[in-house]
């Protein structure tokens, strides 16, 4: 088995190589280049290192609306005029924000580099803050909300299991914020959120697919390299108590008809090595319909109409997320019953050989799939860069999660997966008032 599992991750290692560049520039700016003109396209992308962990607590929700702020144009960008430049030249644009940090891209057929380039430093250097920019964007994050959180069934999920794992850590708000706090907000602070953290030594610019090097570098340098360094950010630091015994608490959803079982432990950074077993954990167990829980709790038991987990992984802490929507006449608690019984499984016994390679293959295919576009390899080079230290993650994480062992599992799971260090939430219908 081991001589099989070596082969296959020289195979995947040796396919999958990406190879690229990184430099500085004077002001700061990480850059890493990743030629590959297999396919005539090429992506520019910025992260920043600013996510909703970096906001105020009384003014949550600021990284998310910078997101789309950004688009609102700049100096010599009209409001207005971004989206029909981007696809007039052929190209399409998005972005998205984490806890941890945001993130903007534009893919452009290969000879619009320039105007990709062009495009990112103009937003970090020139963008236009007023006030009609922040109304506009305000209404569009309202009715984000609206669709996303307020009105979903169990939408509520993560915004409730953040409040009660996490008391002191920023991680205890959502991405989207509050839009009390947001109203609230006056335009100068907005401006100010830009100025601390929209700055060349906070972010790391990717370019990726079919260009000239030489030529890229002199573009990066003329729009980039001009735009200035700013003040170094001193972040908080924010400690955060172990949890010793089970915390309970209670949810009404007025969108839901059936009650949800939701339980979460706190995990460690997803930056360690028990981070990346807690994956391989979630995978046993609720990774497709051949996991153990779906095919005990809802193949073989019929308890459950579906059952899930996943790790949400983060910089500074990451939370382990199970969940179920019990079949009647089963409870909550009955599926609790039946998701312990697999967790203690799995903290006394070692999971078998053969386990042990599927899993391995079920990474290996998530890591060639995560590389199998130049936006995919834009988005992780930024990420192992900026979150993870380490660029070439994209290349040796693969390894990381072959080395570990049948009884590092056993390990983990008995460390973090215990009764007395999760959240129990009581995930329920809203309550008929009439019978009362």
């Amino acid at each position: 088995m081991m001589l099989s599992a070596a082969l296959m991750l020289g195979g995947v290692a040796s396919a999958q190589k990406v190879a690229f560049e990184e430099y500085d520039l004077d002001n700061g700016l990480h850059v890493i280049l990743h030629n590959d003109p297999s396919a005539p396209t090429v992506v520019t992308s910025v992260m920043y290192h600013v996510g909703a962990k970096d906001e105020q607590p009384d003014r949550t929700g600021f990284a998310h609306f910078f997101e789309h702020l950004l688009f609102e144009g700049t100096e010599n960008i009209k409001r207005g005029e971004w989206f029909k430049i981007v696809t007039g030249n052929g190209g399409v644009n998005n972005a998205n924000t984490t806890e941890d940090r945001t993130y903007y891209y534009e893919v452009f057929p290969s000879n619009n580099l320039e105007l990709g380039l062009w495009m990112e430093a103009e937003r970090l250097l020139h963008p236009v803050i007023n006030q009609i920019g922040v109304d506009t964007q305000n209404e569009v994050v309202k009715e984000e909300k609206r669709l996303r959180y307020d009105n979903s069934p169990y939408g509520q999920i993560l915004p409730q299991v953040k409040k009660n794992m996490f008391k002191n850590h920023p991680y205890r708000w959502t991405t989207i914020g509050s839009m009390e706090h947001l109203d609230a907000a006056k335009l100068e602070e907005f401006q100010a959120f830009n100025k601390k953290f929209y700055i060349p030594n906070n972010a790391v610019l990717v370019v990726a697919g079919d260009f000239k090097p030489e030529q890229a570098k002199e573009w990066i340098q003329k729009y980039f390299g001009v735009i200035p360094k700013g003040t170094p950010i001193k972040r908080a630091t924010f400690e955060e108590a172990p949890i010793t015994e089970t915390i309970k608490a209670n949810f009404e959803d007025p969108n839901i008809q059936l009650p949800m079982l939701v339980t979460a432990y706190r995990t460690p950074s997803m930056k360690t090595r028990e981070a990346r077993i807690l994956d391989m954990i979630s995978s046993i167990l609720s990774d497709g319909k051949s996991s153990r829980m779906y095919k005990k709790i809802v193949d073989d038991k019929k308890m459950a109409l579906q059952i899930g987990a996943f790790n949400y992984s983060q910089e500074d802490h990451g939370t382990y997320i199970l969940y179920g929507l019990p079949q009647s006449p089963f409870t909550a608690a009955n599926l609790l019953a039946e998701i312990d019984e697999e967790i203690v499984k799995l903290q006394t016994e070692l999971i078998s050989d053969k386990d042990l390679q599927k899993l391995q293959n079920q990474f290996d295919n998530q890591y060639v799939n995560s590389n199998s576009t130049i936006e995919g390899i834009a988005s992780n080079l930024a990420t192992y860069h900026l979150l993870y230290g380490d660029v070439n993650l994209i290349n040796t994480e693969i390894e990381m999660y072959h080395s570990i062992t049948r009884e590092e599992i056993r390990e983990v799971a008995k460390k973090y997966l215990n009764p007395n260090q999760r959240m129990v939430l009581d995930y329920v219908p809203v309550k008929d008032k009439s019978q009362n």
